[in-house]
């Protein structure tokens, strides 16, 4: 069985529409587990995962409370990576022990919970998958930081499952879940072996993650991305060869639409200088000529046609004429 689940559900009919999506997209396997009143009365949460036979993969954000009702929770034959990135996750196993895993740390569990719950705001991600794949965890469970190259590989490759999964046939289904569990091997301590092939755009996702959140900062080069992914930049630049695209030329094409978009800004307060400075271009004609490379026009001349023409209401055909021939043009 595999599916895709992505909602957005507050309200008073938001638990029972969760409930029943989960069910139809994870199955009886991935039971849902039982909450109490107050989260099923107040329930509101961001939810977008995935199924892939026997692994589950589900990001969450939950505005109010998250508690189970005292049942156990989960299978013996199950282990769970626990991603935390704001906010605080806590839950029991048998016998009494108790764990919290606060924002920015990791947490590898094998077996049944006694319970579970989060806190209000809490955002964070939890792999599921055949104890059998990860032998750390048993007895004691693992714990780890959440800011390590090998769990933003396992991000990435799970944003391209979660959007690639319902175009895939049977080999790509299969490779899909071996290298999610090769991922939680190595987010887990298990140490990453980084010519894996099936790891290449998980590898190439990571590094556009890191690169547009990067994107004003001089020192964003290849082997900055490599070292921060701990892997090397020619293992990097690899990954992306595959695709079909540099990593310079990527890295190039986002600040020239950044830089556009600020061209565009309603009531721009930063002159044309300004803004090819902030976007590591070495001056403003060097912006210029790659700008009227990508887009058709110079920068001068494309800010105030946009300008002109977003005065008349409906109008941005020209704008997008350009976005559509600058997308022809960088399409091999």
């Amino acid at each position: 069985m595999n599916g895709n689940l992505s909602v957005i559900l507050s309200g008073a009919n938001a638990f029972s529409d969760f409930a029943r999506e989960w069910q139809t997209r994870m199955g009886e396997t991935f039971a849902l587990a039982s909450f109490d009143r107050s989260t099923v009365a107040g329930f509101a949460v961001r939810s977008r995962g995935f199924r892939v036979r026997d692994v589950l993969f589900n990001r969450f954000e939950n505005a109010a409370v998250l508690r189970t009702a005292g049942q156990r929770v989960g299978t013996e034959d199950h282990v769970r990576l626990w991603i935390v990135h704001r906010g605080a996750w806590r839950f029991g196993e048998p016998g009494g022990i108790e764990h919290t895993t606060p924002a920015g740390r990791l947490l590898l569990q094998t077996g049944e919970l006694s319970h579970f719950s989060a806190a209000p705001g809490t955002t964070g991600q939890v792999l599921v998958l055949p104890a059998a794949e990860i032998r750390r965890g048993r007895g004691r469970p693992v714990t780890g930081l959440a800011d390590t190259a090998e769990v933003r590989l396992l991000t990435a490759h799970a944003t391209l499952v979660s959007r690639m999964l319902d175009g895939l046939g049977p080999a790509g289904i299969n490779a899909t879940r071996d290298t999610l569990a090769e991922l939680a091997r190595a987010a887990a301590g298990g140490g990453l072996d980084d010519v894996e092939p099936l790891l290449s755009p998980a590898l190439a996702q990571a590094a556009r993650d890191l690169a547009d959140r990067r994107l004003t900062d001089p020192a964003l080069s290849a082997a900055a991305l490599a070292r921060k992914l701990n892997v090397s930049a020619r293992t990097l630049q690899r990954a992306f060869a595959n695709e079909g695209q540099s990593l310079s030329a990527y890295i190039r094409e986002r600040r020239l639409d950044e830089a556009r978009r600020a061209l565009i800004t309603p009531h721009r307060r930063m002159s044309i200088t300004e803004i090819a400075a902030r976007w590591q271009f070495a001056d403003s004609g060097h912006f210029a000529r790659a700008f009227r490379k990508r887009y058709d026009q110079t920068p001068t001349d494309y800010a105030a046609t946009v300008t002109c023409e977003s005065d008349v209401p409906g109008l941005r055909t020209r704008d997008r004429s350009v976005m559509e021939r600058a997308t022809r043009a960088s399409t091999p």
